[in-house]
């Protein structure tokens, strides 16, 4: 009874899951630098898996863990505002590559929402899971109200930018290595654009350069895709 009482009384207290968080988080990192940052040992995924499997187990709801943690959740605005600083060292690269960039960067947009949208029209999906998966490869927060707005499930299409980030973060590096891609601003530029946020956790991981192009890939997607996604679905409707 004693240990259940210390239980409960620990779950409810929010400094407790945030804590836990941070755990997770080192154990994962830690878990990753042994396995010398092998692209499937990549912390954050092993982090969500570490702690997805302590709230079943707890059988604890996720809007407690939340609540708990929501400190992490709020310094992502500060951590996006930072890829400025990576992104000034970087400003004379940055200007030489920005038609290259904006090139990739109308191709990326375009390709990342036709290609998961087609495939959803030829499998007859009805209108709101179009309108779900098309944000899918941008930051959780646009892409949920952009799905929002064309009455898509801003729940499912928070998933699905989960499992694309996932999938960029660990298939980046070996399919760069197989093409033979060894430019590290258009590594990083490629695993922005696909994969968001934790596709550019990955690439500042692996180098700075890749990481800032990275960042730069992740905030223009979002703006480009919130313009696009409307108008393609239209074409598609």
């Amino acid at each position: 009874m004693k240990t259940s009482a210390l239980w409960v009384y620990l779950s409810t207290t929010p400094l407790f899951w945030l804590t836990v968080t941070l755990i997770a988080w080192m154990l994962a990192d830690a878990l990753s630098v042994r396995l010398g940052r092998h692209p499937l040992a990549n912390p954050i995924v092993l982090a969500i898996a570490l702690l997805a499997v302590l709230l079943m187990v707890t059988g604890t709801d996720y809007q407690v863990y939340f609540d708990g943690a929501q400190f992490v959740h709020f310094l992502l605005g500060p951590a996006t505002v930072a890829l400025a600083v990576p992104l000034y060292r970087n400003l004379a690269l940055v200007r030489r590559n920005v038609l290259p960039m904006l090139t990739a960067l109308a191709v990326g947009s375009v390709v990342a929402v036709v290609s998961a949208v087609g495939i959803a029209e030829a499998m007859h999906l009805p209108r709101p899971l179009l309108a779900s998966i098309a944000p899918k490869s941008v930051t959780t927060g646009i892409a949920m109200a952009v799905s929002e707005h064309l009455g898509g499930i801003p729940s499912l299409t928070a998933a699905l930018v989960l499992i694309t980030g996932i999938i960029g973060a660990v298939t980046v590096t070996p399919l760069m290595n197989a093409l033979g891609i060894r430019d590290y601003a258009a590594r990083g530029f490629a695993a922005g654009l696909a994969s968001h946020g934790l596709g550019t956790a990955r690439a500042f991981s692996v180098n700075p350069v890749a990481g800032t192009f990275a960042g730069i890939a992740m905030g223009l997607n979002a703006l480009a895709t919130a313009v696009l996604v409307p108008l393609l679905l239209r074409l598609f409707q």
